[in-house]
């Protein structure tokens, strides 16, 4: 079963507009929006939180990870989790990164800490100069292509989760212009635009596979035109 997420803010827009964000990353991930009080005003509801998290784990064996934005929906969050059965997590992420990387993670089939791992670690990976260790640096061949972009808007937000959840899905470790291209974040802070070179770079048993894969998404302009 799907990992799904609750997003807590002190703000009910605002938490809606995160979910509406991740929700195009990735479309069969639950996900809850926990904003602002019982009365619409800014702050934080604990029944809301509870509401959405029991809806959430309503099922045997479902898991969820918690975000929230600001110090009180952290403590609010905090409260509700010492109230719940079941596998529900709070992830210390950053609310709009986490909830994209989360929610692509959980698309990918991660379980509950997988998906909470994803959100923590969304501040380090969008950023394209922290980069992970090199394909092959662990040993084996490294299998290289060059790809052009040929979707109009390049390699945006929804091309990008398409492309980190493909590669994630091999036995592989493949980059993209030297980042890890199973990272939705670090692939979007490229900012490659329609056009582009893309270096793909892929070691590993599944290596040749995953390039394919990648070169046939690219190929077919990630069903944009």
């Amino acid at each position: 079963m799907t990992t799904a997420i609750v997003v807590v803010s002190h703000s009910d827009q605002l938490a809606r507009g995160v979910c509406e964000v991740a929700e195009q990353m990735a479309p069969d991930v639950a996900l809850r929006a926990a904003g602002g009080t019982d009365d619409g005003r800014i702050g934080t509801s604990f029944d809301k939180v509870l509401t959405a998290i029991g809806e959430l784990t309503a099922e045997p064996g479902s898991g969820v990870v918690v975000l929230t934005d600001l110090g009180s929906a952290t403590m609010t969050a905090e409260s509700v989790l010492e109230m719940v059965d079941g596998e529900v997590l709070l992830a210390d992420a950053p609310l709009v990164e986490g909830a994209v990387a989360a929610a692509v993670a959980a698309q990918g089939g991660a379980d509950a800490e997988g998906v909470r791992r994803a959100a923590e670690g969304a501040a380090r990976s969008f950023a394209p100069t922290q980069q992970d260790a090199p394909a092959g640096a662990a040993g084996g061949e490294v299998l290289e292509r060059e790809l052009e972009l040929r979707n109009e808007l390049g390699l945006h937000a929804r091309p990008a989760a398409m492309l980190a959840r493909l590669v994630a899905g091999f036995d592989a470790h493949v980059e993209v212009n030297g980042v890890d291209g199973a990272s939705v974040l670090a692939l979007i802070g490229l900012g490659l635009p329609g056009g582009a070179l893309m270096t793909v770079r892929a070691s590993g048993p599944q290596a040749e596979h995953a390039l394919d894969a990648v070169a046939q998404v690219v190929d077919d302009r990630f069903g944009e035109e």
